[in-house]
């Protein structure tokens, strides 16, 4: 178990080691407890123009060696990503889009 305090700031790496980011926070759905998202930050140079990637937290894994998380998530695919919208919270449609373009199952089936 962790607190999601403890998630928050966890540096994100692929499978080659080389690093794509962190974990900014969470996204919890309030009425089944599942966590839906975990929002990485990615891009920019020192933390000026980063952008915020909510992520299905099933492509996420913790690795204990390096101390962060692993994501088989390219680069390219982070840019590639639904864009946000300000609503993107409640947004069913946006949620099942960015499900289908990670390739996972959604939280809520």
């Amino acid at each position: 178990m962790v607190s999601s305090s403890d998630v928050n700031g966890t540096e994100v790496y692929n499978p080659a080691g080389e690093h794509l980011g962190r974990i900014d926070h969470l996204v919890i759905d309030k009425v089944s407890g599942q966590i839906a998202y975990a929002v990485m930050t990615f891009g920019g140079f020192l933390g000026l123009g980063e952008g915020m990637y909510p992520l299905p937290w099933k492509k996420f894994r913790f690795d204990k060696a390096i101390g962060g998380f692993v994501t088989d998530v390219s680069r390219e695919q982070l840019t590639g990503a639904p864009s946000l919208t300000e609503t993107w919270f409640d947004d069913r449609d946006y949620h099942r889009r960015n499900y289908d373009y990670y390739g996972v199952l959604p939280y809520w089936m």
